[in-house]
């Protein structure tokens, strides 16, 4: 494998890495599940995972937008797959887009946490962005439902939970 084929794989949070509190019905971060994802899926990729905040993305600042965009333009790879709660993922899309970075970009998230087992769409999502990073040109993406979105041309419809073309 060259190093061209290694996916950076950044973690910010949303509902993907929520956990369950039984006890008091509140949802919470603890740490990424994406390893045991890998593990799960049988996955041979070549991936360097890397958390860069557990955020929900409502509590999404500039600031870190930024931090997203500095570890974009940083990595050493060319092939990025940002997890990301799916309330402002076009917001970050957009941010990461007006920078030009010349690398594909594919935001993924999750509507149900992947501690929710069978019924999170997390895993599927995940596996959806992992094979449009490896095929997509350069630019930023969001894949949600089985499908990708070029950054501008994508929204969260908040009435059914799924990401349409504008």
């Amino acid at each position: 494998m060259t190093e061209t084929s290694k996916i950076q794989i950044f973690v910010t949070g949303g509902t993907f890495d929520k956990e369950y509190n039984y006890i008091t019905g509140q949802l919470y971060f603890k740490d990424t599940h994406l390893h045991q994802m890998f593990d799960r899926g049988r996955s041979t990729l070549d991936v360097d995972i890397k958390t860069l905040m557990m955020i929900d993305s409502l509590q999404m600042t500039d600031a870190d937008r930024e931090i997203i965009i500095y570890s974009c333009k940083k990595s050493e790879y060319e092939k990025i797959v940002l997890t990301h709660g799916t309330d402002s993922m076009v917001q970050t899309a957009s941010a990461i887009a007006k920078h030009k970075i010349a690398k594909t970009i594919i935001i993924t998230g999750a509507m149900i946490p992947y501690a929710f087992g069978t019924s999170s769409d997390g895993f599927f999502n995940l596996g959806a962005a992992l094979a449009f990073v490896q095929t997509l040109p350069h630019g930023v993406y969001i894949a949600m439902n089985g499908r990708y979105y070029h950054w501008d041309k994508v929204k969260k419809n908040t009435k059914t939970g799924y990401f349409e073309y504008l």
